[in-house]
């Protein structure tokens, strides 16, 4: 077991873990964390725990300090200077005619790196747009393409169920979701439906997929013909929780089945 602590940056609801580097935290602590991108500030969300060392994919980084009052006006400061870096940035892209959307612009806590991240369709050319980028903030310029799901994580919102998006709420990664996912739940494959904000299937589609399928073995499947104790019919409905079917038998009507039963209604 390692001792861990949980640490967000910015606005982002992903959870990294740190070691503690024995120090003790409160709650929303400003710290300074040591990452790829050179020290960063980060908010303390979840305290002093322990963990398996199968759930660590990478080596940890380090807790540096807690965070002094001239580091949290930096962060401050920072934040201000990155609202203008992205309207630079959207502005010079469309200078440029780069079929691009930026959405984000970070500096890390020294402002040696700015990072500047955008949805596109396409594989973009910006080395032009890094250079000029560069030569405006003396900074080392990265732009980063992200998916329309991490855009949707970022900004928030409501899903259809009425309640703040998953992806932001909770969840840390994304999960691959199919198609498939949604017929086996019987959900009406309406883009409308099935579709979250962000365009793609709902990652909830996931959620109860394993106990769907679980039920569904054995089952026959919609529309097809089968062999029953009253004859052969076509099968109509299937309710996959309870694990019920019906059938329209010729000269019959229709009939209910009920798996792991003989009994038909």
């Amino acid at each position: 077991m390692i001792k861990v602590v949980g640490i967000s940056f910015k606005n982002s609801k992903k959870i990294y873990n740190f070691l503690p580097n024995n120090l003790e935290f409160k709650l929303d602590e400003a710290v300074i964390c040591e990452t790829e991108q050179g020290e960063q500030l980060g908010f303390v969300k979840k305290n002093i725990y322990e963990i398996t060392d199968d759930k660590i994919k990478e080596p940890l980084s380090i807790i540096n300090r807690k965070a002094t009052k001239e580091d949290l006006n930096l962060y401050e400061k920072n934040r201000k200077d990155e609202k203008n870096a992205l309207a630079k940035c959207r502005e010079l892209a469309t200078k440029n005619d780069l079929n691009m959307y930026v959405v984000d612009a970070s500096f890390n806590l020294n402002r040696s790196q700015l990072i500047f991240k955008f949805i596109s369709d396409n594989r973009v050319d910006f080395r032009n747009l890094a250079k000029d980028l560069a030569n405006i903030y003396k900074a080392r310029i990265e732009l980063r393409q992200i998916g329309v799901r991490d855009r949707a994580k970022e900004v928030s919102g409501f899903g259809l169920c009425g309640q703040v998006l998953c992806c932001s709420k909770f969840m840390n990664d994304f999960d691959s979701v199919s198609i498939n996912m949604a017929k086996n739940q019987n959900i009406a494959l309406n883009p409308n439906k099935i579709n979250g904000v962000c365009g793609r299937l709902l990652c909830c589609l996931k959620y109860e997929n394993e106990c769907y399928r679980e039920c569904r073995k054995d089952m026959p499947q919609l529309n097809k013909k089968i062999k029953t104790d009253k004859g052969e019919g076509k099968v109509i409905s299937i309710d996959v929780l309870k694990r019920s079917y019906k059938v329209n038998i010729p000269d019959v009507g229709i009939v209910e089945y009920v798996m792991d039963s003989n009994e038909s209604n």
